[in-house]
């Protein structure tokens, strides 16, 4: 599906705020609301746009952020990562190339809650030979829309 102006637009001003309502948007693009609401549907269904509710860690009081590198170990990686996604201080897992096989990004409430998750809930997956943290000392982004969709001119 190709993406025309209208389509970028609509997602930049819901980048913003998702939580205008259709009319608010076709206001500021100076079109109807249905034109939103059906372009929105295309884009939803096209899977280039999802609307969702994205909760900001640090305001959930959640103070430590970690990304681990983890090696895996008599397991496929694919089922160590499946293991760790599921709990819910993993914001992110992702099967990777280098020294690790997996990294993941964790957060906790503080350092002695991250002590217990890792030493207890993550060391309790089959397969996990070593875990490399490194705790995130300042967050300089952090962008939850992930793909850029800006179209590059021709």
């Amino acid at each position: 599906m190709q993406m025309d102006d209208l389509d970028q637009n609509i997602i930049d001003l819901l980048r913003e705020d998702g939580r205008q309502s259709n009319q608010e948007v076709a206001r500021k693009l100076n079109v109807t609301a249905v034109t939103v609401r059906s372009r929105i549907k295309r884009l939803e269904q096209a899977n280039i746009m999802r609307v969702v509710a994205v909760t900001d860690f640090a305001a959930a009081d959640f103070d430590v952020l970690m990304a681990v590198g983890v090696e895996v170990q008599n397991r496929k990686a694919e089922a160590v990562a499946r293991d760790l996604a599921a709990f819910e201080q993993v914001f992110s897992v992702n099967l990777v190339t280098g020294l690790e096989d997996i990294e993941m990004l964790v957060v906790a409430k503080d350092f002695e809650g991250l002590r217990e998750f890792l030493a207890n809930e993550v060391a309790s997956v089959e397969g996990i030979r070593k875990l490399s943290p490194a705790l995130a000392l300042d967050v300089l982004k952090y962008q939850f829309d992930s793909a850029p969709l800006k179209q590059e001119s021709a």
